[in-house]
């Protein structure tokens, strides 16, 4: 059996050719008032041939958008929504307009560098200070991850340094961790707590066998 190639061409698919013959008809009713129940009903069809639809925000527009769209813009109802004009259709969507996040130091990313701003801020205190060593490790531990090959103690306190404007400074006796002790610690697993375990209890009168002692009361 050969499939009809004279059909007219779907406008929208998905929607298949009985919603577009059902559309067609609605172009035909005269009086408006039918001519809307009808296309009401209409909408009830897409939703049944296309479910996942519910799926997307603002469905219900979303349906009557394409009932105009298949209509070619001719159908004059009572619809909840205004008719979507052709350009809006032709039109290209505008690019989406990202913040400019220039990252000085790509190891490091974007999150240390906020950090970095936040503690600069802060009072001078003990607090601050544990923060100013915990960035410094923490921008070690992060260009291991993007480079364990080769890591220069001294380069990351220079990048530190930078990152900070020179207004966070660091202990004269401050260290990093060594690659080895990071590298270590990322490949330790917990201990399972239950493994070897010692001191059993045995309760309900019961010895180290599981007998049931007759002497306990």
């Amino acid at each position: 059996m050969e499939y009809n190639t004279d059909r007219e061409n779907l406008i929208i698919p998905e929607y298949g050719r009985n919603v577009q013959k059902m559309v067609d008809y609605a172009l035909t009713i005269e009086e408006k008032e039918k001519r809307t129940a009808y296309v009401n009903l209409i909408i009830t069809a897409m939703c049944n041939v296309n479910p996942d639809a519910k799926n997307i925000v603002d469905y219900k527009h979303k349906l009557w958008d394409h009932l105009f769209i298949i209509s070619d813009y001719k159908l004059d109802v009572d619809s909840p929504y205004p008719m979507p004009s052709v350009q809006e259709r032709l039109s290209k969507p505008q690019p989406l307009e990202y913040k400019n996040s220039n990252i000085k130091f790509g190891p490091y990313g974007k999150v240390l560098e906020n950090m970095i701003e936040k503690v600069i801020e802060m009072e001078d205190n003990q607090e601050k200070q544990v923060l100013i060593a915990l960035i410094a490790q923490q921008l070690k531990k992060s260009y291991l991850q993007w480079n364990r090959d080769s890591v220069d103690d001294e380069l990351i306190l220079k990048h530190f340094e930078e990152l900070s404007k020179g207004q966070l400074k660091l202990h004269e006796d401050f260290k990093l961790n060594t690659t080895k002790d990071i590298l270590n610690h990322k490949k330790k697993k917990p201990a399972n707590k239950n493994k070897n375990q010692k001191n059993v209890k045995y309760t309900n009168g019961s010895n180290s066998n599981g007998k049931f002692n007759r002497n306990h009361k």
